[in-house]
């Protein structure tokens, strides 16, 4: 079965060869990514893991709450990500707001 997993709470030196190969134990690895900051480069503390496996939740329990670094990591399926809700709206083309009273 291929999945995608949240894997948060990383340790801020964790790279994507890090992430790879602590999940490669438990199946074949896709792709391993730590999210970086696009502005200073440095990891947010997550990441994404594709991999194909037999039983999810065999994987899930052995590296859910796995302490690296003094960091308990937390590893979820990944939800897609979607509309995430919220508005919008408000803004006028140049960004300014209306004058016109009603």
């Amino acid at each position: 079965m291929y999945v995608k997993l949240f894997v948060g709470n990383l340790p801020w030196s964790m790279s994507n060869v890090d992430l790879e190969d602590l999940f490669n134990k438990h199946g074949a690895v896709q792709s391993a990514r730590v999210i970086t900051d696009r502005d200073t480069g440095r990891s947010r503390g997550f990441g994404f893991v594709e991999m194909e496996v037999d039983n999810l939740a065999q994987v899930i329990n052995s590296t859910n709450g796995l302490e690296i670094d003094g960091r308990q990591l937390r590893v979820n399926e990944a939800k897609e990500r979607g509309n995430m809700g919220g508005g919008g709206g408000g803004f006028r083309r140049d960004n300014r707001r209306s004058t016109r009273r009603y």
